[in-house]
């Protein structure tokens, strides 16, 4: 048992809407995680305050039952708001666990399994346009798959020309670049069961490497509609789940190719049991992260030690980190003092030898980073009534 205590744990909000989380002992060790659901800030970072009263003069190496006291000890369970607080807590305590013993996070998770983890990154905003420019510039930075969401608002049943539009779209980048680009496309849980089934066959001449979210959270066991025995499209889902029994039932459905764990909901730990139970299904794993330099640093750290992690999401770019709806702009690197370890190179981060999650968070950033608030979407039909975002 170590004779270490954690001492302190406090949320931080910085730019552009992102929750850094700080964790500090009594032996003087510091490490970071990051927590999400940015449109629940306030619900987040209370959370925060909460979880840390039950475990400050915990002993930090005890990270899974330190877990475990923040997933069970409040009785309720499986909220995203304590999810991600716990997560982000999670997080600070496997850098704080790597630093003590000079030892990368991935080493604790059985070794590295790959020398280098496959990036992807975003283009078209939340109402894709400009996809070609866009792709192209993702190109030129090293980028050989992007991903886009497919389509805006779109009702139960709509249009001939609204689907028309999203394949159009997708289309153009395909006469533009050929086979030289993957494009994951995500349908963001917008997009209802009949216009799910339109779209995926209407897509599948143009082979989009997956159809993410086709189905909101909530319609797991639909999946399986809409994906008929000469479906060619691998569906991936699983961003907003916390937790591995979660994922059995998208599992137990068998119409899932890709999940994508975000580790601002589950943690690192469970993140790797989710790809581990994955393997076993013969499953891929696409780790969600549009998030900050933290989050991805301990996505990374599952990927290196875990064998069917096949790309990995990331923000650089991101349309939500350039001014989005009033937000303030800012990227990962500003956080960082050192941004190497996670300015990709060819589309790709390097294995990173580091203590804990390989990088160092510039504190004095954190403390001068812009305030920010992001309330819902008013995303709304023809006749008024709300739609999906």
């Amino acid at each position: 048992m170590s004779q270490d205590r954690i001492t302190g744990v406090t949320c931080h909000p910085v730019a552009p809407r992102w929750l850094l989380v700080r964790v500090e002992t009594s032996l003087g060790l510091v490490g970071w995680g990051e927590a999400i659901v940015p449109k629940r800030a306030r619900s987040v970072a209370g959370a925060v305050e909460d979880l840390a009263a039950n475990i400050e003069g915990a002993d930090p190496d005890r990270i899974e039952e330190l877990v475990l006291r923040m997933g069970h000890g409040g009785f309720f369970r499986g909220t995203s708001t304590t999810a991600s607080a716990a997560a982000g807590i999670e997080q600070a305590l496997w850098d704080i666990k790597g630093r003590r013993y000079g030892l990368p996070v991935h080493e604790f998770l059985g070794g590295a399994v790959r020398d280098r983890t496959r990036l992807y990154a975003w283009i078209g905003g939340d109402r894709p346009q400009d996809v070609v420019e866009h792709t192209r510039q993702r190109m030129n930075q090293g980028f050989s798959m992007v991903k886009m969401n497919a389509t805006e608002e779109l009702d139960f049943i709509d249009t001939r020309a609204r689907v028309s539009q999203v394949v159009e779209r997708v289309a153009s980048i395909r006469d533009a670049f050929g086979d030289s680009i993957e494009i994951a496309l995500d349908f963001h849980g917008r997009v209802h069961r009949a216009m799910a089934k339109t779209l995926i066959k209407e897509l599948e001449p143009y082979h989009p490497a997956w159809i993410e979210e086709p189905l909101a959270p909530g319609f797991e066991s639909e999946l399986r509609h809409l994906v008929g025995p000469g479906c060619s499209i691998p569906i991936a889902t699983g961003e907003r789940l916390v937790h591995r029994t979660q994922f059995r039932e998208l599992f137990r459905q068998g119409a899932v190719d890709i999940v994508q764990p975000d580790v601002s909901l589950t943690g690192i730990f469970e993140l790797a049991k989710i790809a581990h139970m994955a393997e076993a299904y013969d499953v891929a794993v696409a780790p969600h992260c549009p998030n900050g330099p933290v989050s991805l640093a301990a996505s990374l750290q599952v990927g290196f030690a875990t064998a069917n992690v096949v790309v990995q999401e990331q923000s650089v770019g991101l349309h939500y980190n350039r001014g989005y709806a009033g937000l303030p702009a800012a990227e990962m690197f500003d956080y960082l003092i050192d941004p190497s370890p996670l300015r990709p190179v060819e589309g790709h981060l390097s294995l990173n030898p580091a203590p804990g999650l390989g990088i160092d968070i510039d504190e004095d950033a954190v403390k001068g980073s812009s305030q920010w608030e992001l309330r819902d979407p008013e995303w709304r039909h023809q006749d008024g009534r709300m739609a999906e975002w």
